[in-house]
């Protein structure tokens, strides 16, 4: 991987050569498009990634505001962001994941980042999500959305825009809320919990029939045109999720507020070479507070009733110029953030501040970085190459605890070769760094063990990606092979009395494959499948077990859709995994059994106003988890083995949807 930055500076003297138009890179992402259109089931964007992307697992945490997994990473491993806003979550436990702070209903597009490819954004070390949600628009437009599934489960959205040509408006709010999913042995999450947990972590009588969570989400955004070629945009975001159930967990979330800001000034064609400006401002904080007031342990004798609240705030401004010089294309940019993130034990029995130390004590992580990004071909052969430098400093309130710097080059080289109209090969090259963060420095659990290792190096992952793409009448063919090297990768070490985090080194290979064939005017085939495999290069001191968690095996898709009247659409749908067998049994992970679903679905379009949606996940009503159980996340633990969570079991869910 020393080769990279080599092969950048030769890709850099090159790009004189020669005056060609550019060819598309498609190694490095994968994109999604009419999202709110599909994503019918809930407003659960983890779900709806999962199931698009064979790269991406959903770590199931209760029936909403799951998380994700690109290629085995997670975490900061990945970088999230809305319309440029980067948001992070509250819970050090993952209750509130970054993706669970926007609405599948909200979104138009998603960008998957897949590698370490992407230099306008911190932290995107082995992956990212770029999400896209709705503009305003000129003409008035707007949808009343509807949904009602099983379990109680109910939803209303709408979203109006309408405007001129000097200002556009949009405003988009839903609601929605879910009794308790079944699994497909019948239980209950309170169930599941009784059936698996120790009785102080079991639900309290009168909880055991309440609901599974509570959400509401507004969105509204002003695009105001100040000249012909000059925009300031205005958004926000607002999200509230009350009494939210994590039957594995010895908490659940009272609620989860979130905020989200943006101001945009974008510039087009300031000179005949300089195409765009664009100037951005972000803001966005999470309130979480996590408490065990529903369990049996609150009115033990004596009483453990704990609240565990945290509140993080993430603020950045980005500037990016774009410059269409000749035969190639220039992105420069800048970019700094500030990130804060504190968190307090209250007793609540006493209504005070409990007596051991704050979990979080007022931690701030600054960054400041440069970037840029280069685009050429030749003909059919084409180049990428991008390059960021990060400085960042990490520190906290506690005194004995050590501040931290870094600094990282990042850097990549991406290629793509068209064979004939089309064939096309491709292959890059990327490193990326992340530093920690302060869970992961200072976290001091209600006990007062400190959990965080304060000296930890930042991680960076060195990663090659190879692959081949068909693009036919027949068929969209793409197949992906990479293979990444993670030098002080940070990892959580079960049975350690302190400091469990700790910095090792580790490889993770594997290759995805998706399609699209087209059996006829009106019958498409989809299919997709994505193997993985880790290996720490060592196994840890006192621990035997090299393989690396978060691991997912196996697993594939495959679905059938028939256009049988123009825009209504049935489809048919199997989703599959291997069983489960190389995991971390040393660091809490356990063996998963094989499972399989069907899914069905049924869109109907009345007119170009009215569309109907019925479906069912899960048809056979199979009982399986497809979460493991990692110690990196506090889960319940019965005897030798932590609680397992099971999927939902048979879903029925039905969508009506009113455009004007």
């Amino acid at each position: 991987m020393k080769t990279i930055i080599p092969l950048s500076f030769i890709a850099v003297a090159s790009i004189y050569a020669s005056e060609i138009q550019l060819s598309p890179i498609s190694v490095e992402s994968t994109v999604i498009t009419e999202v709110s259109q599909n994503a019918k089931v809930s407003a659960d964007l983890a779900q709806a990634l999962s199931t698009s992307v064979p790269s991406i697992d959903m770590n199931r945490r209760s029936g909403i505001a799951n998380d994700i997994f690109i290629r085995g990473q997670k975490r900061d491993n990945i970088s999230i962001e809305v319309d440029g806003t980067k948001i992070c979550g509250a819970c050090p436990n993952r209750m509130d994941p970054p993706v669970s702070h926007i609405l599948a209903s909200q979104i138009d597009e998603i960008t998957v980042i897949e590698g370490p490819y992407d230099v306008e954004t911190f932290g995107t070390m082995s992956g990212g999500v770029k999400i896209t949600t709705k503009k305003p628009t000129k003409d008035v437009h707007g949808e009343i959305n509807f949904g009602a599934g099983s379990w109680n489960y109910s939803k209303i959205g709408a979203t109006v825009s309408g405007g001129n040509d000097r200002v556009r408006l949009l405003v988009s709010g839903s609601s929605e809320s879910s009794d308790q999913y079944k699994d497909g042995n019948g239980d209950t999450l309170a169930e599941q919990t009784k059936n698996n947990a120790p009785f102080a972590n079991q639900y309290q009588p009168q909880y055991e029939d309440m609901k599974a969570y509570q959400k509401k989400s507004v969105m509204a955004k002003m695009f105001l045109s100040i000249t012909q070629d000059q925009e300031l945009r205005l958004s926000m975001t607002k999200n509230k999720s009350d009494n939210i159930l994590y039957p594995n967990s010895s908490m659940d979330a009272i609620y989860d507020y979130s905020n989200l800001y943006s101001i945009e000034y974008d510039i087009k064609d300031l000179a005949d070479a300089y195409t765009n400006l664009n100037l951005q401002y972000y803001y966005s904080d999470v309130d979480h507070p996590m408490s065990t007031e529903y369990r049996n342990q609150a009115v033990a004798t004596p009483p453990k009733d704990l609240t565990s609240q945290l509140q993080t705030t993430m603020q950045g401004v980005k500037l990016k110029n774009t410059f269409d010089l000749e035969s190639y294309k220039l992105l420069v940019g800048l970019d700094g953030s500030k990130r804060t993130w504190d968190g307090d034990y209250i007793n609540n029995v006493t209504g005070l501040i409990h007596t051991v130390p704050k979990s979080i004590n007022n931690a701030i992580t600054r960054n400041a970085a440069a970037f840029l990004k280069l685009d050429k071909a030749y003909g059919d052969l084409g180049f990428s190459m991008g390059a960021r430098y990060d400085s960042t400093n990490v520190r906290n309130e506690y005194v004995t605890q050590q501040d931290n710097d870094y600094t990282g080059l990042n850097a990549n080289l991406l290629t793509t070769y068209n064979l004939d109209k089309e064939n096309k090969i491709f292959l890059g090259f990327g490193q990326a760094s992340r530093v920690p963060d302060a869970r992961e420095l200072y976290f001091i659990s209600s006990m007062n063990t400190k959990i965080g290792t304060p000296d930890l190096k930042q991680t960076t992952n060195q990663e090659v990606d190879l692959g081949y793409e068909l693009n036919n009448d027949l068929m969209k063919f793409k197949v992906k092979g990479f293979y990444s090297l993670l030098k002080d990768y940070i990892y959580f070490q079960k049975g350690l009395p302190a400091n469990n985090f700790v910095n090792i080194d580790a490889t993770v290979y594997g290759a995805e494959l998706s399609a699209s064939v087209y059996a006829g005017d009106d019958i498409t085939v989809d299919m997709g499948a994505a193997y993985k495999k880790g290996e720490k290069s060592e196994a840890l001191a006192g621990q035997t077990d090299k393989d690396l968690a978060d691991m997912a095996p196996l697993r594939g898709n495959l679905a059938v859709n028939y256009e049988y009247t123009n825009n209504s659409v049935a489809t048919l749908g199997a989703i599959v995994s291997d069983k489960w067998s190389a995991y971390d049994a040393d660091n809490g992970e356990q063996e998963l059994g094989a499972w399989g679903i069907i899914n069905m679905k049924v869109k109907h379009a009345f007119n170009k106003h009215i569309d109907f949606t019925l479906g069912v996940n899960n048809l056979l009503d199979e009982a399986y988890a497809q979460s493991n159980t990692y110690v990196d996340l506090t889960l319940i633990s019965a005897g030798a083995d932590t609680m397992l969570l099971n999927e939902p079991g048979r879903y029925l869910y039905t969508n009506l949807d009113f455009k004007f």
